[in-house]
């Protein structure tokens, strides 16, 4: 798309040019309006200049533009994979809390009834010193009333009192021994609680280790990226300064490429006009047919078609049928020549600009307009043929003959102004053979042609010819040679018909 509206705006520019300089060139030909200036030449070019410029900074912008959100989509994703790899971690770090809130329950129920044991046997010991307290209570109360009774009561009282603590400490012994069982009992399960939450902490300072880890690696990974970004950028703007360089050496090439095209081309149209014979000049425009050497089958092809071709682009505009040089030819491939001049709605001007012999003469005396260089040479004679077979065929061929050559030379004679017969005295008149030719500005005052021109202008020729000159075709291409005496010649190539050599030759070296 881009290159389609570039080759759209240097069409325009070139359109625009073009149509400015045959303005300029050719003031009144084909342009209605005054020719613009020098400053709005300028000005038409700045703009497209401007048109091409900014179509350039849009497409550099809008691959920029697309770089950017390629990244950004690059960017996205990875961020993506990250959060996906760090939701793997967070997952297993919530199974591990899981895990040690039902570690730490599990020891929670599983000490309930130790605890509940230790309380009861709390309260049993309390209760047995609150009794062994009142117990003394009482025996002291006892023995403050029998002491002054009794030291004998005293003195077992005393002995009652020491069995009583000697049960006591027992009891305090065995109650100790009892919460020392406990504890020793419960060392395992505190040790397993103590490993849970140490190995929990170990666990989550690898985590946190990892995390750290992969905040680095993100940070690296982002300082990486952002390094890429910028030997991408700097790679795009030395790529943008070679693409600069690079449009504008092709501009540079192109616009060298399309000066000499230029100059190989004559840059304006061919001249289209509805009258094309005006003060002795002939306008010959593209509209153009040659019709050259013998008419031969399928030279009414080629001559029709492109009639046909021609009206359908324009019915007004004229038709030029050049004869360079033409011998004649085959007579039904000349007549459907005839009936195609006469039925082409767009007008056929024929042209003779050195020799029209037989149906080539035909052709230029019976079409509606026809012009010929005044020493342009033209031939009428009587139609000849080939004949064979036995007597009856010969008669039969002679007769159709007969009548083709009616046919032909009746519309010549009645141009002419004479009967076919007496066209037929003054062939013989002027040429034993029958072969009567003039030069064309005779050949007018005959009838034979319509305009002698002395300026043809081939307008439709706006490309420089290419083709070699034939002369240098020839020379390269001859042998040169020894006569009997030992001179050296080359051989000139034949000539056509009612032509000379006009040739300074002091030596013969040319035969």
């Amino acid at each position: 798309m881009r290159n389609i509206r570039l080759a759209a705006l240097v069409v325009s520019a070139a359109i625009l040019v073009s149509a400015a300089a045959s303005a300029q060139m050719f003031p009144g030909v084909g342009f209605s309006t005054a020719p613009p200036t020098a400053d709005e030449l300028a000005l038409k070019r700045l703009m497209t200049e401007n048109a091409l410029e900014r179509e350039r900074n849009f497409q550099r912008l809008k691959k920029l533009t697309d770089e950017r959100d390629e990244l950004q989509i690059r960017s996205m994703i990875l961020s993506e994979r990250q959060r996906l790899e760090t939701a793997d971690l967070d997952q297993e770090l919530k199974k591990l809390s899981i895990q040690n809130s039902i570690a730490g329950e599990k020891e929670r129920l599983a000490n309930e009834p130790r605890e509940a044991q230790y309380k009861s046997l709390t309260l049993d010991n309390n209760l047995t010193s609150e009794r062994a307290r009142a117990a003394l209570t009482d025996e002291r109360g006892a023995y403050d009333k029998l002491a002054l009774d009794n030291n004998m009561a005293s003195e077992k009282l005393k002995m009652t009192m020491a069995d009583e603590r000697s049960v006591f400490d027992k009891l305090y012994l065995d109650n100790n021994l009892a919460s020392e069982k406990l504890r020793l009992s419960l060392a395992p399960q505190r040790e397993a609680t103590e490993k849970l939450r140490v190995d929990n902490d170990l666990k989550r300072q690898q985590l946190d280790a990892q995390v750290i880890k992969d905040d680095a690696e993100k940070a690296s990974i982002d300082m990486e990226m952002r390094r890429i970004d910028f030997e991408e950028r700097k790679l795009r703007y030395e790529a943008a300064q070679m693409d600069h360089k690079t449009v504008a050496l092709k501009d540079d090439l192109e616009v060298r490429s399309q000066k000499e095209k230029w100059k190989a081309e004559a840059n304006r149209e061919p001249d289209y006009v509805l009258e094309p014979f005006k003060d002795g000049r002939l306008v010959v425009s593209d509209r153009r047919i040659a019709l050259n050497g013998v008419i031969i089958s399928g030279t009414a092809d080629y001559v029709t078609e492109r009639i046909e071709y021609f009206n359908n682009k324009s019915e007004t505009l004229p038709i030029f049928i050049v004869i360079d040089d033409c011998p004649g030819g085959s007579v039904m491939q000349g007549y459907r020549i005839v009936k195609a001049i006469k039925a082409s709605k767009a007008p056929v001007h024929v042209v003779v600009k050195s020799f029209a012999a037989s149906m080539a003469a035909v052709i230029t005396t019976l079409a509606p307009h026809s012009y010929a260089y005044p020493n342009a040479v033209i031939l009428h004679h009587q139609m000849s043929t080939m004949v064979w077979g036995n007597m009856t065929n010969i008669k039969e061929q002679l007769e159709l003959a007969k009548e083709w050559y009616k046919r032909l030379a009746e519309p010549v004679a009645e141009k002419m102004g004479v009967s076919q017969d007496e066209m037929v005295k003054e062939m013989y008149k002027h040429n034993s053979e029958g072969n009567w030719e003039e030069f064309a500005d005779k050949a007018k005052k005959l009838h034979w042609v319509d305009n002698i021109v002395d300026d043809i202008r081939e307008t439709g020729v706006v490309k420089q010819p290419t083709s070699e000159a034939p002369v240098f075709k020839w020379f390269f291409n001859q042998k040169e040679e020894v006569d009997p005496k030992g001179e050296r010649y080359v051989t000139l190539p034949r000539l056509d018909p009612f032509d000379f050599y006009y040739l300074y030759n002091p030596d013969h070296y040319y035969r």
